[in-house]
């Protein structure tokens, strides 16, 4: 079936309803009133939960859509209320669109705040949904019915940031019981509040765990990497403008946070090589020997950074420290 969707001075034509997909599960969408970020997080027995369930925009808002989903909903939701829609005006307009409403469960949350959520008739048992200030929790073929209410309980009592928060919910929810079938990927989607402009730099988090024995537990894990991550993108903007001490605290502050991850190796060598660059080649030696003894490769790499102008170039401090390779052997 097909429909036209008015969307201020533009018609969105056709909206075709998507084949059905039982992608069963549990999410939140949440704004934080501190920050305006703007967040969505699921986990399903279902196979790559996150390419078709998580949709969020900065400045604009974030959509869970799923049950028997239709993906439509995500980028035609977002496309709703980037020209003006509230998420009950964007979320109603989608619905009365839809062939087969009653198979669907979605949930909006807009860059104000407000938030829209609908369960449709036939989602399969347990299912709800529960509204909140600035979020929206909804679960189906749950092992309890009580589910929604453990995730918004989590949500409203955890502390941190909009990440802690929403992984919190996702948490609470398997605790609960979780999906009758189960638990296989999960996803969290986090942009900024306002757009820059630059969609690249306004996704803060965006990570999927599409097949694994405990999806909630990687997630959380992926989460903390990406922090750590977001220190070594701190410290190369520091380099870029000339700010060697500042990179030096943001590559040891990723460094402590993964200090047993098999990124680390990299996260020690590139503060090896500021070091190097600011003539603090001692300390830089045992870092360099802490990458060698993960990856062997890194030596060669040392040997191609000074033609590409990352590292002095002068033979007897790259012998320097590509010599200590034999100290490993």
């Amino acid at each position: 079936m097909k429909r036209a969707l008015m969307v201020g001075a533009a018609l969105l034509m056709p909206y075709t309803v998507a084949a059905q997909r039982p992608v069963h599960t549990y999410s939140i969408v949440a704004r934080d009133s501190a920050t305006g970020q703007l967040g969505v997080a699921v986990q399903s027995h279902w196979f790559s939960v996150g390419s078709m369930v998580t949709w969020a925009e900065a400045g604009v808002g974030a959509v869970a859509t799923q049950s028997f989903v239709d993906p439509a909903y995500g980028p035609l939701g977002l496309t709703l209320m980037r020209s003006g829609k509230t998420a009950e005006e964007a979320l109603r307009a989608l619905v009365s669109g839809d062939a087969t409403p009653d198979v669907r469960q979605v949930a909006f949350v807009d860059a104000k705040g407000n938030v829209a959520a609908y369960t449709g008739d036939k989602a399969i048992e347990a299912a709800s949904h529960i509204r909140g200030r600035g979020y929206s929790v909804q679960a189906n073929l749950m092992l309890k019915q009580t589910v929604p209410t453990a995730m918004a309980r989590a949500y409203e009592n955890a502390k941190g940031d909009l990440a802690d928060r929403l992984l919190a919910a996702l948490e609470a929810a398997q605790a609960e019981g979780g999906d009758i079938r189960g638990s296989q990927s999960a996803a969290i989607l986090i942009v900024n509040g306002t757009s820059t402009g630059k969609p690249w730099a306004d996704k803060l988090i965006d990570l999927r765990v599409e097949d694994h024995k405990e999806p909630l537990r990687e997630l959380r894990r992926l989460v903390h990497l990406a922090r750590a991550y977001q220190h070594m993108n701190a410290g190369d903007e520091a380099v870029a403008r000339n700010d060697p001490e500042a990179a030096l605290r943001e590559y040891a502050t990723a460094e402590s946070m993964a200090p047993d991850s098999l990124t680390n190796g990299e996260m020690v060598f590139w503060h090896a090589v500021v070091l190097v660059n600011l003539g603090r080649v001692d300390e830089a030696l045992p870092l360099f020997n802490r990458a060698f003894a993960q990856d062997r490769n890194w030596v060669e790499l040392v040997r191609r950074l000074p033609a590409a102008g990352q590292l002095p170039n002068d033979p007897r401090i790259i012998n320097r420290i590509v010599g200590q390779v034999s100290a490993l052997r």
